[in-house]
């Protein structure tokens, strides 16, 4: 049962509760590192927290190295038990690389990914966008989960401010996931799906879930609008640094119309700026942790779970324990959870 989002009472801060992103650096994990279509012969470099990997094609087979293919080095690291190459693999169009120990890596720790076919076979390339922000991925996931703030960031896509009939916010979790819904009736009808989805009513219900990977940072989003279509798409948040963030992003628009279906994917290159106006400030403030009171609001309750969970994996990690407790189904189905069966 989703837990509803309730307001919490005012409190000081204490040192024990110091919100540290900085240190939270969670192992034994899948990055999404690239598109499978955007690896071929030639290597790209990409990174997973500080840690380079180079994406190239062996005779049509994707590898990942921590060596430019010809320039190897003596040692590797631990992350490659010292081969130089990293456990990889392909699913639902993108090219997965394991974080943490070598020995560890399973492939059915893949999340499942619904409405992507596993194979990667047959998306569109105008479906894929990649995107850079200039901040920490932890921020731009809370970021992601008030989903309030598209309200008037993003109206033109996601639909303006406006007195709706009811705006509700629940969330669910587990110890490696936080699943957020958002449920609005009588939201105002964005612009771009009324030009080009062609929606002529001018208030919609709005049901928005977002399904977080904590260690990976993989956010599966799965937007519903009645009158209209759904717009899911999944977005990969993989940590490149401190102030880094990539966000390698593909859309599932089979049931919109064609107009939309084209020129949706590309507001990511509007929303995306849009986003990064906003984190990049907010970034060394995030880090900071400063020691006040704490104000969130009922929005801002699953971004208060997030960090609480997030703090609980990094302490455990820690100690050394990598394990995935019972309660963790990252590749279990998620149809239900996303509300695709509604």
């Amino acid at each position: 049962m989703l837990e509803p989002a309730v307001d919490r009472p005012q409190r000081k801060a204490h040192a024990q509760d110091a919100w540290l992103p900085m240190e939270i650096e969670l192992r034994d994990t899948w990055f999404p590192l690239a598109h499978s279509n955007h690896v071929g012969e030639t290597p790209v470099r990409r990174a997973m927290h500080r840690q380079t990997a180079y994406l190239w094609r062996d005779r049509g087979q994707a590898m990942a190295t921590e060596f430019l293919p010809g320039q190897r080095s003596k040692a590797f690291s631990p992350f490659t038990a010292g081969t130089g190459y990293y456990p990889c693999c392909e699913y639902f169009g993108y090219l997965w690389v394991w974080y943490g120990n070598p020995e560890h890596a399973d492939e059915a720790l893949i999340p499942d990914i619904p409405f992507l076919p596993r194979d990667g076979v047959g998306i569109p390339n105008y479906m894929r966008t990649s995107v850079r922000f200039d901040g920490n991925a932890l921020l731009s996931v809370e970021n992601l989960l008030d989903l309030t703030h598209a309200d008037f960031l993003h109206g033109e896509v996601i639909g303006g401010e406006g007195e709706a009939e009811s705006d509700e916010i629940s969330f669910d979790h587990t110890s490696e996931t936080l699943t957020r819904v958002r449920h609005v009736v009588g939201k105002p009808v964005s612009p771009v799906m009324r030009w080009l989805g062609g929606v002529r009513a001018k208030y919609q219900e709005f049901r928005s879930t977002l399904h977080v990977h904590l260690r990976s940072n993989v956010c599966i989003s799965y937007p519903r609008f009645r009158p209209g279509f759904d717009i899911p798409n999944i977005q990969t948040f993989v940590p490149s640094g401190p102030y880094r963030s990539r966000v390698d992003q593909i859309f599932s628009l089979g049931d919109a119309p064609t107009p939309f279906r084209q020129l949706m994917p590309r507001m990511a290159y509007v929303v995306g700026p849009q986003d990064n106006a906003v984190v990049r400030p907010q970034n060394p403030r995030y880090r900071a942790a400063p020691l006040r009171p704490d104000q969130h609001s009922r929005f801002d309750a699953p971004g208060v779970r997030y960090r609480y969970l997030m703090k609980k994996l990094w302490q455990r990690q820690q100690t050394g324990d990598y394990r995935y407790l019972p309660d963790a189904k990252d590749a279990s189905d998620v149809r239900s959870l996303l509300g695709m069966d509604g």
